[in-house]
């Protein structure tokens, strides 16, 4: 269920940019990418917009060698939405998508600072902020503020847990005998809310049985319009 009340009308329009990297260990196109996402993941640009990183890794590498242990269907289903929205042939790997606007080859460095850049460019129609989290049995209760404007549809308000960082050692496949490290990886991506107005609520995130709530994770939250549209604002918080 979803409480709103009203939020403060002097909060600040927060400068974000959500980056989704769409990858997998079985691919050997895709570390140079992790490693590129690795670099931005947490900067701040020099206007000061933080750059909020996210690993997916889909699931149709997982017959060809090497089963991605962090692979989840679920991310595989939106990297097809996404693929279907930007009129492309088919699902890739590496992709990063930024801030549901743009999609670009992962490892390409030059096209995704492009992006990033024309993003700052946009004004903020929108701030989103986790104001408090705690933890229960089997989920997390998540104390929220929207503000600013929303479209007259709404907007999707979706969670992702993540782990803050994970190394594996691939053992076969095309990255067999390396090991490949990963920052803010998705563990459980869900929606957990539909937002009409502006204000402050509260929700809850399933917590899936393979994840704990612990130091080493984070929360990210992030207000899409339907249909993977552009994401209109983004916060994360420490586990």
């Amino acid at each position: 269920m979803l409480a709103l009340m009203a939020a403060p009308s002097a909060m600040k329009a927060q400068k974000t940019v959500l980056v989704e990297l769409f990858t997998s260990e079985g691919c050997s196109s895709c570390p140079p990418a992790d490693a590129l996402l690795r670099q931005v993941n947490g900067t701040q640009t020099s206007e000061g917009q933080l750059i909020v990183g996210i690993s997916e890794h889909v699931t149709y590498w997982n017959s060809l060698g090497w089963s991605d242990p962090f692979s989840s269907s679920d991310y595989t289903d939106r990297q097809d939405t996404y693929s279907q929205r930007f009129h492309l042939d088919g699902v890739y790997t590496p992709q990063m998508v930024i801030n549901g606007t743009e999609q670009i080859v992962g490892s390409d460095r030059a096209a995704l600072l492009q992006a990033v850049h024309k993003e700052q460019e946009q004004e903020p129609r929108m701030t989103l902020r986790i104001l408090s989290v705690e933890a229960g049995r089997s989920v997390l209760n998540v104390h929220f503020s929207a503000s600013g404007e929303l479209p007259a549809h709404g907007v999707d308000l979706i969670a992702v847990l993540a782990d803050d960082s994970d190394r594996s050692s691939v053992l076969h496949g095309e990255n067999s005998g390396r090991t490949l490290a990963h920052v803010a990886v998705a563990r459980s991506i869900s929606r957990i809310a539909k937002l009409q107005n502006a204000g402050e609520g509260t929700a809850q995130i399933p917590i899936p049985s393979s994840f704990q709530a612990s130091p080493g994770h984070h929360l990210i939250l992030f207000a899409q319009t339907p249909g993977n549209g552009p994401v209109l604002g983004t916060d994360t918080k420490p586990l």
